[in-house]
């Protein structure tokens, strides 16, 4: 006969028997990949080593607009008189002689509004990204956005150089800090030259020029003195 002791006793053993073994793994801390420390009582799974997330690359125009140049882009089939229009109403709007904006188009790109400089200078007006994103600009290949900031670039370094041109040649070609620090025309020979050719082509006959906008300066020319320095001047 079984008597209810021994059927208790049977409970409790099948209890032990149906309960799990306990882990034997000891607690321990891993460290997870952003830092945080994890208390763990099991061997920690691998860490799983994402790839570094890729850089967007420096650009000013827009993502569709990386590959500037093709067919497809209508912006770049612009013809001669359709950049002449743009120069016209950019020149009339920011009250720019558009014979001055002609003379830097013609010395920058010589009218191709897919130019691309060494330097990454872009466009008919060759802007540089800083000038680009100064102004606005999210596609320095479409020649409306690039003519515009260009003569608003222009207009601002004339204002600032209280309407001295040469001074506002040369820091459209080389940067406003480095006229400063010159006080005057760089002695750079690209500045030097970049500055006499905008100039040839402003005042020869047939430009178009404002009657009595600018005064034309003296011929920058260069000269070796007696030690051997390059000396350029317009003296």
């Amino acid at each position: 006969m079984i008597t209810r002791t021994a059927i208790a006793f049977s409970v409790v053993a099948l209890g032990f028997l149906a309960t799990p073994e306990p882990s034997l793994a000891q607690i321990t801390t891993v460290t997870n990949n952003d830092g945080r420390r994890l208390f763990v009582n099991a061997d920690p799974p691998a860490l799983v080593k994402l790839p570094p997330v890729a850089k967007r690359p420096a650009t000013i125009y827009l993502p569709g607009e990386i590959s500037f140049m093709g067919k497809n882009r209508r912006a770049m089939n612009i013809d001669r008189d359709g950049v002449e229009t743009l120069v016209r109403e950019a020149a009339e709007r920011h009250r720019v002689d558009p014979a001055l904006v002609r003379a830097v188009i013609e010395t920058e790109s010589n009218w191709n509004p897919g130019a691309k400089s060494q330097k990454g200078a872009m466009g008919l007006m060759q802007l540089i990204p800083g000038t680009a994103i100064r102004f606005g600009v999210n596609d320095a290949f479409n020649p409306k956005q690039n003519v515009d900031a260009g003569v608003r670039y222009l207009k601002t370094l004339l204002e600032r150089y209280n309407g001295n041109l040469d001074l506002a040649l040369a820091a459209y070609n080389a940067g406003e800090g480095a006229v400063d620090r010159a006080h005057g025309i760089p002695a750079y020979r690209e500045t030097r030259s970049y500055v006499q050719k905008v100039q040839n082509a402003y005042f020869r006959p047939g430009s178009g020029r404002l009657d009595n906008a600018y005064v034309r300066a003296n011929s920058i020319h260069r000269d070796v003195d007696s030690s051997g320095r390059i000396i350029f001047s317009n003296e």
